[in-house]
């Protein structure tokens, strides 16, 4: 089972245009997926108090972020669409990785720090940005490769060596003929692991 997580607020947004892209193609080749659109569930980033007494026991309060883990649990697959705003994740994704990425859910750390999402066999992060790939690289702290890819993903369970970023940079002054050309492409992209 594929499973997305979306992260954008504006269903007009070329990162809607992405997610819909994809599950169209996923329908059209009978290919299993769900979808955990951040915003239009109203997922609240932001850590309570009783949340963050819960953290360290690996125990939330919160039935969505519950819902959420038993999603990637049943997943063999992990898509996340998002911008990149100021050179980092949305408050939204973030506070998903916060949230949903619990002790006991998708790691442990006793005797040694294991990942536990080893389920996912591979991940695709699809990212749109003022900026191109290389300047996030090279300029910007590297946030998705180095850091959610490299990081996060190796820490709860996933290979990096089977995640593959797909970015569409300067999103916002490149011409609605890239745009569309991109979104054509992108089934064939995500097959082959390549970047656009």
């Amino acid at each position: 089972m594929k499973t997305i997580v979306y992260a954008h607020p504006y269903a007009g947004s070329l990162n809607h245009g992405i997610l819909t892209r994809l599950t169209d193609y996923f329908t059209q080749t009978q290919q299993a997926f769900q979808v955990i659109d951040l915003y239009q569930d109203g997922f609240d980033p932001r850590y309570s108090a009783e949340e963050l007494r819960l953290f360290s026991r690996g125990e939330t309060p919160c039935p969505l972020v519950k819902h959420y883990q038993q999603l990637l649990s049943q997943s063999t697959e992990l898509l996340v669409i998002t911008p990149i705003w100021w050179f980092q994740l949305p408050a939204e994704l973030k506070g998903f990785f916060d949230k949903v990425m619990l002790k006991g859910v998708v790691y442990e750390e006793d005797p040694a720090w294991r990942g536990l999402l080893t389920n996912i066999q591979k991940a695709t992060v699809i990212t749109t940005s003022t900026v191109t790939k290389d300047y996030l690289r090279t300029q910007a702290g590297d946030p998705i490769q180095g850091n959610l890819i490299n990081r996060v993903f190796a820490d709860i369970g996933i290979d990096p060596q089977r995640t593959h970023w797909i970015h569409l940079g300067e999103a916002n002054t490149t011409t609605a003929a890239v745009r569309k050309q991109f979104l054509a492409e992108l089934p064939q992209l995500y097959l082959d692991g390549q970047s656009f």
